[in-house]
């Protein structure tokens, strides 16, 4: 295991019974040892993804990779050159696809229960202090240190909208940018920390750094995103954290750069039709995902599907396990589905166990391919 911070590397070889000299504090020591076992998890920062991944297929190791796979169309194709070259298996962590919502939803439309889809809305409701934390304070608030917006979270989104409707597509649009979390939509007497921010500015806003980690530790909530913050988690640490790292600071101060909503236009080879909406200033919840097809119409919202039918009316399948699709619930179960697969998938030496990698590989072509078009202000011609 490969890990800078001395404490996390500590609990994970506790955690797994790893001996001090399978311990590194940099991945490219680990991979300067023989191959030391069947496969490789990444989960390294964006802009280290392809070069890893390359060094790990040369070496020998199949990969379960955290998405991005890479951050331009060049690392894209280095990627796939390494992987082919392998033949080593790799599985990105699109976990949408390894849900029972996913798998039920998908089964419902090769049973033809609204026919031919022709078109189709997906909305991503990042959720209003999630992206607080994520994409304004945390890892990903730039775009040069990271990834642009719509790779880092929503390379998922386009992938899902290829896992439900497949094909080819033509023509590509995109629109959006940072419109929220600007200097000039800082409230008035706002402090540059939650913490010493006056009390009626502090309490007045809903991404406040007091109420979305002080006080959800106080409510005895552990684990993610609080343990981001500090490593080991304690109250004196996340107020230290608050107080001195970048998590404790105003949202407002305009350290970001990465947008805050953005939506994507897909236009098929045969003519059906795909929009999709990240947002960044909405409620947390799992992705909603509406297609209309020949014979009926069908919403889905991570738990359940409803499908209205043309000649026979609405009825309602429970395919999901209940849960929101955030990280804190493991994806939907989509988290323990792609570990489980993968772990079979190398153990039998069988990569029909997992997600076509090929898929993957297009959905970030077209999501890099989106966001050149948004920067640009043209429609993508494919």
């Amino acid at each position: 295991m490969a890990e800078p911070h001395p404490g996390r590397r500590a609990y994970f070889a506790e955690a797994h019974g790893l001996p001090p000299h399978r311990l590194y504090e940099d991945w490219r020591a680990l991979l300067e040892e023989p191959r030391l076992g069947e496969a490789a998890l990444l989960t390294l920062p964006d802009a280290l993804h392809a070069e890893a991944t390359v060094a790990l297929l040369e070496k020998g190791y199949h990969v379960l990779l955290e998405k991005p796979v890479a951050t331009t169309l060049e690392d894209l194709d280095r990627v796939e050159g390494a992987w082919r070259r392998s033949g080593r298996m790799v599985a990105v962590a699109h976990v949408l696809r390894y849900t029972p919502y996913a798998r039920g939803l998908r089964a419902l439309l090769e049973e033809g229960v609204i026919g031919h889809p022709v078109s189709l809305q997906h909305l991503e409701p990042v959720g209003h202090w999630h992206f607080a934390h994520s994409y304004v304070r945390g890892n990903w608030r730039e775009e040069k240190a990271s990834s642009p917006f719509l790779l880092a979270k929503a390379v998922h989104d386009l992938d899902w909208i290829l896992f439900l409707m497949p094909g080819e597509v033509a023509r590509m649009a995109s629109f959006g940018g940072l419109y929220h979390f600007r200097p000039e939509n800082r409230p008035l007497g706002a402090g540059e920390r939650c913490l010493s921010c006056p009390e009626e500015v502090e309490r007045a806003c809903p991404f406040s750094a007091r109420r979305i980690y002080l006080e959800a530790y106080d409510r005895g909530e552990r684990g993610w995103p609080l343990d981001v913050v500090a490593f080991p988690l304690t109250r004196e640490a996340l107020l230290e954290a608050l107080w001195t790292g970048p998590y404790g600071e105003c949202v407002y101060l305009g350290k970001n750069d990465v947008a805050d909503h953005q939506a994507v236009l897909l236009e098929y080879r045969d003519g059906r039709t795909a929009s999709f909406h990240a947002e960044a200033l909405s409620r947390m919840r799992f992705r909603e995902t509406r297609l209309f097809g020949t014979e009926g119409e069908l919403w889905g919202d991570g738990e359940s599907v409803r499908v209205f039918r043309f000649l026979e009316g609405e009825r309602v399948y429970r395919v999901g396990e209940g849960r929101e699709g955030s990280l804190r619930s493991g994806h939907g179960g989509g988290d323990m589905g792609l570990m489980a697969d993968f772990v079979e998938a190398v153990a039998r030496e069988d990569p029909s166990r997992l997600e076509a990698f090929e898929e993957a590989l297009y959905a970030h072509r077209l999501t890099l391919l989106a966001e050149a078009a948004r920067r640009r202000g043209v429609v993508m011609v494919l």
